[in-house]
C-alpha cells in the first residue's frame, strides 16, 4: 500500500535511540522492545523497570524509541524488534498480518488536526498544505475530520512527513495544517502560540481508539506470555498509581512532569481485569472491527479481518489467570 511504502521509506532516515534499562537477570532472555515518546508508549515500560517486573519474569529489556507505529512494525518484520507499541492509526498493519496485537494498552484521544493562525475550520484547509505521518493516528484523525466536514483528501495538499518534520514544518510556516498528536502539539504551540485545533478524536464519541502492544509474527509463545504478564502487572500498578505513573514516564522520557500529565489527560486507562473482561465479552473485538471498517473506507484494508486473526486475546486472558 502506498501509505505503508512511504512510512517504510521514512524508516531509513530515522535513527533509533537505545535507552538502557536496568533489570538484572541471571540467565534471562533479552527482549527488544520499541516505544513512542509519550505517556501511552512509555509509562508501562518505565513502571516495569522501576517495579522490577522484568526481573520477576526472568527477562532483560532492551528498549528503543521510535517516532511512530509503522516504523516499529517494519522493525518487527525485519527481526530487529521483538515487541513494540502502536497507536490506533497503525492498527491496520496488524490487521494485514504484519504483527500480532498481544495486549491492549489504553483508549487514546490525543490526536488532532491543527491549523496555523487564520485557519479556523477544516474547510479553510481546502487547497492548503497539510502535513501528516501517513499510516498513523495523525493520518486517522485527518481522514475522520475530512469526512465529517464533507471533504476528501483530494481537497487538500496532503504531504507525507515524519512527526518531527511535521513539528518543524508547521512551526516554520511551510505547511498550513497537520494531522498530529500530543505531546508534539504542545511543542508546536510553544513555537506557534495561536495554533488552532480544528478537529479531535474526542469529537467521535461513538468510536473507540485503542492503543496496543504488538509482537512479531514469529516471536516465541512462551516469551510472549511472559511479556504479557509484565505488561499486565505494570498496567495494574499504573491504574492504582496514576500520579506516580506520570512521574515514572516523565523520568524515562526526560520530560517535564507537567507536560506528561497534560499528555496523560488524553488517555483512558483500564485495569487488566477490565481488559480481560472486555476481551471475553467481545468489546475489544468491537473496537478493532470499528477501526477495521474505517481502514477499509480509507483503502488501507481491502476487507475487514476477524480480530481473532491478529489479537492474541486467548494468551492475554491466560496470562492473567495463571
Amino acid at each position: 500500500m502506498r501509505s505503508l511504502r512511504r512510512a517504510l521509506t521514512a524508516a531509513s532516515a530515522v535513527s533509533l535511540m537505545t535507552l538502557s534499562v536496568t533489570a538484572c537477570t541471571d540467565d534471562g532472555s533479552t527482549v527488544r522492545f520499541g516505544y513512542i515518546s509519550d505517556y501511552n508508549g512509555a509509562s508501562l515500560l518505565a513502571i516495569a523497570d522501576k517495579q522490577g517486573l522484568w526481573d520477576k519474569q526472568g527477562l532483560t529489556p532492551d528498549i528503543k524509541v521510535f517516532t511512530n507505529g509503522p516504523l516499529q512494525i517494519q522493525a518487527l518484520g525485519s527481526g530487529d524488534l521483538d515487541f513494540g507499541y502502536i497507536g490506533p492509526g497503525a492498527m491496520w498493519l496488524p490487521a494485514t498480518g504484519k504483527a500480532k496485537v498481544v495486549a491492549v494498552n489504553t483508549l487514546a484521544y490525543a490526536d488532532r488536526v491543527i491549523g496555523r493562525p487564520g485557519v479556523k475550520t477544516m474547510q479553510d484547509l481546502k487547497g492548503k498544505k497539510v502535513g501528516v505521518p501517513e499510516g498513523t493516528s495523525g493520518d486517522m484523525v485527518l481522514n475522520l475530520a475530512l469526512r465529517k466536514a464533507g471533504m476528501t483528501a483530494g481537497d487538500i495538499q496532503k504531504i507525507p512527513m515524519d512527526p518531527a518534520t511535521v513539528v518543524s514544518a508547521f512551526s516554520a510556516g511551510q505547511i498550513d495544517g497537520a494531522g498530529i498528536w500530543y505531546p508534539l502539539i504542545d511543542t508546536i504551540k510553544q513555537k506557534v502560540p495561536d495554533t488552532v485545533e480544528l478537529a479531535s478524536t474526542k469529537e467521535f464519541p461513538d468510536s473507540s481508539f485503542p492503543t496496543a502492544f504488538v509482537g512479531g509474527t514469529g516471536v516465541d509463545q512462551e516469551l510472549t506470555r511472559k511479556v504479557i504478564k509484565v505488561l499486565q502487572e505494570a498496567n495494574d500498578w499504573r491504574a492504582a498509581h496514576p500520579e506516580d505513573s506520570i512521574t515514572e514516564a516523565a523520568a524515562l522520557l526526560k520530560l517535564d512532569v507537567a507536560k506528561v500529565k497534560a499528555d496523560a489527560a488524553n488517555v483512558q486507562v483500564m485495569s487488566t481485569a477490565d481488559l480481560v473482561a472486555k476481551t471475553k465479552d467481545g468489546t475489544v473485538a468491537t473496537w478493532l472491527n470499528s477501526l477495521g471498517d474505517f481502514f477499509v473506507s480509507t483503502g488501507q484494508l481491502k476487507s475487514r479481518p476477524d480480530p481473532a486473526t491478529y489479537y492474541t486475546g486467548d494468551l492475554y486472558t491466560e496470562a492473567y489467570t495463571k
